[in-house]
C-alpha cells in the first residue's frame, strides 16, 4: 500500500500559516499535549507562544520557516513566536501513529515577567532571541530534554512548574543546537485573517461567563452562523461549543481549587444556568466531578 505526504504545499508554496490558538487553562502556565498523527491541526501554522516539540515515534520532514529538514525519532526542537512550522510523516491511507508527539507551549512575555522577579532566570532572555529562528537540539540536551517532557505530562502543580523552569533552564544552558531558519526570512501572513481571528477569540474569552451565542460571532464577523462556525474551529482547533466550555471549566476548576465558594455558585459564576448540565461537562473533561476536583486538589496540597 503506498504511503502518502499528507499536506497541501502550503509551506513550499509561499501560502500564508494557518493560526493557532493556545489556549491553556486557568490553572496552567504553559500547554502540554500528546498527539497522535496525523489530526486536522497537524497543518502549516503560526502562534505568538513559543513551542518546544518532541517526535517521539516517527520519521519525516520537519518545516520550520525557511528550513526544510529530516526528522527521525526523538528529534528536539524549539520554535519561537510567529514563525511558521510543520512535521510531516509519511502514513498509509488510515494509518494513524499513536502519540507522534508531545507538545509544549509557552508564553515568552510570562518567562520573561518571572525572570523580573527571580534573577536565576536572568539567562532565559538571549535564549529566547536565538529560538526565533527555530532551534534543533542534539546530545545530551536532546535526551534529557525528552525525558523531562514525558515526566511534566504526569506531574502536577509545583512539580509540573519545576520541571518546566528545568527543561527551559537546560534548553537556554545548552550549546548542543542548530538554527534552523535563516535571519532574513519573513513569513507571508494574511493580516486580515489573523486579525480577525484574535478579535473572535479576545471576544470569547472575556464574555464568555454570559450567554454568548454563535450568533454574536456572526453578528460581529458579518458572517452566517455556519461559516463563522468553520472559521472559528479552523482558527482555535474546537468546535465554538467545546472552546466555551473547555473556558468555563477551567474557570471553573480554579474556583473549587482556591476559593470555598459553594459549586452551586460557582456553576452560575461560570456561566451555567443548569446545575446537572455544569457537572455533566465536568466530569466529561475532568473525569469527576466539581466535588470530587475539589477534594483531589486539597489532598496534592497537603
Amino acid at each position: 500500500m503506498p504511503t502518502r505526504w499528507p499536506r497541501d504545499g502550503a509551506a513550499m508554496a509561499g501560502k500564508p500559516p494557518v493560526f493557532e490558538y493556545v489556549m491553556t487553562g486557568d490553572e496552567e502556565s504553559f500547554l502540554w499535549r500528546l498527539d497522535d498523527y496525523p489530526w486536522e491541526r497537524n497543518v502549516w501554522n503560526i502562534h505568538p507562544e513559543y513551542e518546544v516539540h518532541l517526535v517521539r515515534n516517527a520519521a519525516g520532514i520537519a518545516l520550520i520557516g525557511d528550513y526544510i529538514g529530516s526528522f527521525g525519532p526523538g528529534h528536539l526542537s524549539i520554535v519561537g513566536s510567529n514563525l511558521p512550522h510543520d512535521w510531516v510523516s509519511a502514513t498509509a491511507p488510515g494509518e494513524i501513529i499513536a502519540g507522534r508527539d508531545i507538545v509544549l507551549q509557552f508564553d515568552p512575555d510570562r518567562l520573561r515577567r518571572a525572570a523580573a522577579l527571580f534573577p536565576e532566570l536572568s539567562g532565559v532572555e538571549p535564549f529566547l532571541a536565538r529560538a526565533l529562528r527555530g532551534l534543533a537540539f542534539h546530545g545530551e540536551t536532546r535526551r534529557r530534554g525528552a525525558e523531562l517532557l514525558e515526566a511534566i505530562g504526569e506531574a502536577h502543580g509545583l512539580d509540573r512548574l519545576a520541571l518546566f523552569l528545568r527543561l527551559i533552564g537546560g534548553l537556554a544552558a545548552s550549546g548542543e543546537y542548530e538554527v534552523l531558519s535563516s535571519e532574513g526570512f519573513v513569513p507571508r501572513l494574511d493580516p486580515g485573517a489573523l486579525g480577525l481571528a484574535e478579535r473572535v477569540l479576545i471576544y470569547v474569552h472575556d464574555n464568555f461567563t454570559r450567554d454568548i451565542r454563535l450568533a454574536d460571532l456572526a453578528a460581529m464577523t458579518g458572517m452566517s452562523e455556519s461559516t463563522v462556525s468553520r472559521f472559528f474551529k479552523r482558527n482555535s482547533g474546537n468546535s465554538f461549543t467545546d472552546h466555551v466550555a473547555k473556558l468555563r471549566i477551567g474557570r471553573a476548576c480554579k474556583l473549587l481549587a482556591d476559593t470555598t465558594m459553594p459549586v452551586t455558585d460557582i456553576c452560575f459564576e461560570v456561566g451555567y444556568a443548569n446545575l446537572s448540565n455544569f457537572n455533566r461537562l465536568f466530569r466529561r473533561y475532568r473525569g469527576t466531578t466539581p466535588s470530587g476536583y475539589r477534594r483531589l486538589t486539597r489532598q496534592r496540597l497537603r
